[in-house]
């Protein structure tokens, strides 16, 4: 098979023929359809993490099952299918208390000894987080795999498994937005517009989506913002406030991952407000907040992809999309095909649009 494999950091992608194993007992073997781009991807491609080399990327993909292994009875050949790189064993303390964000044995990789699920030339090559979605093949354990409603378009289904479920989730699950409270968000990009997406359908008063880039915000004024703020224009946090006449937000949810933006989010809350952190940032990044605002009862908190539980959200976020209460079509950007893979991460250095989607 065709995939765009990562030799070393900080360099393009070469597209290579890679090797496919056959699926082991617990594994499924799917063919791509699309696979969206994510800023996850390019920050692993500049090497944010030490991950093994060589690598194929990717990890937001939908594609159709063509063979499953003889353990496998969750899917079947020819079931339209969604990846998400929150896996789940179901049987460490962490998915019994329901987080399966934070399984300890999540499957991504075969048991040592056993022969690797991609190779290229003899060489073992890593998918990443265990899907590896920028691959005319996915081979991946069952547990990372949702099955979709047949009528539910491929597409559209690739933006949910990493922006969709991050963004609705940090609403619904981490921040737990209510109904008539306001929500400030800060960045607009494919997580930041479902967040604002996810207030809206919640039913939260008074969406402000917070970014530097004016189509960002039109794009979620779009989506469900009632009001915007552009900061490279204007101090956000001071236009936050006089937005809600000085008192603040009941819910900031940051979504760019720097020491700043957390900042001005927590600054952005009103007594008794929760700062939500949904950016991923840098293990050096460090945050100061004044400690007299904890008497006001405001609270940080991060959340992982969502706090999602992905093979119950991932269907019904289809089925609000099919029912017209979910906006993905106005999400998908730009689509390519997988040798335009070095092309659609330049565009996330310098992004107008929420999403670009490889498609196969």
């Amino acid at each position: 098979m065709k995939a765009a494999v990562l030799h070393e950091f900080d360099h393009p992608l070469s597209l290579e023929d890679v090797e496919v194993a056959d699926p082991a007992p617990d594994e499924v073997l799917v063919r791509t359809v699309a696979s969206g781009v994510c800023h996850t991807d390019r920050t692993m491609q500049f090497g944010a993490n030490p991950l093994p080399l060589p690598l194929v990327l990717g990890h937001e993909a939908s594609g159709v099952v063509e063979a499953v292994g003889s353990d496998v009875d969750y899917v079947k050949p020819g079931d339209a299918v969604a990846t998400c790189a929150s896996s789940f064993c179901g049987h460490c303390a962490w998915c019994q208390r329901g987080a399966l964000q934070h399984c300890e044995n999540k499957g991504r990789s075969r048991a040592e000894g056993k022969d690797p699920r991609l190779s290229l030339r003899g060489t073992p090559v890593e998918p990443f987080v265990g899907l590896g979605g920028f691959a005319e093949l996915l081979l991946v354990h069952e547990r990372t795999l949702v099955k979709l409603p047949p009528e539910m378009p491929l597409d559209k289904a690739a933006l949910l498994g990493c922006a969709g479920i991050t963004g609705l989730g940090a609403v619904r699950h981490a921040a737990k937005v209510e109904s008539g409270q306001t929500v400030a968000v800060i960045g607009c990009g494919g997580v930041g517009l479902n967040v604002v997406q996810g207030a809206r359908l919640v039913g939260a008063a008074r969406i402000i989506a917070v970014d530097r880039i004016p189509q960002k915000l039109t794009l979620a004024r779009a989506l469900g913002a009632t009001d915007v703020v552009d900061a490279s224009q204007v101090d956000p946090v001071a236009a936050v406030r006089e937005l809600t006449g000085g008192a603040g937000v009941d819910h900031a949810i940051e979504v760019v991952g720097v020491e700043a933006t957390i900042e001005q989010a927590f600054s952005m809350l009103d007594t008794m407000g929760t700062c939500t952190v949904v950016g991923v940032a840098r293990p050096e990044t460090h945050v100061r907040i004044p400690a007299v605002q904890l008497l006001l009862e405001k609270r940080l908190q991060g959340t992982k992809m969502g706090s999602t539980r992905f093979r119950q959200d991932i269907p019904l976020y289809c089925r609000l999309y099919l029912d017209g209460r979910l906006d993905l079509d106005a999400l998908l950007s730009a689509t390519m095909p997988l040798s335009d893979v070095n092309n659609a991460l330049d565009m996330l250095d310098n992004p107008v649009g929420a999403r670009t989607v490889l498609t196969f």
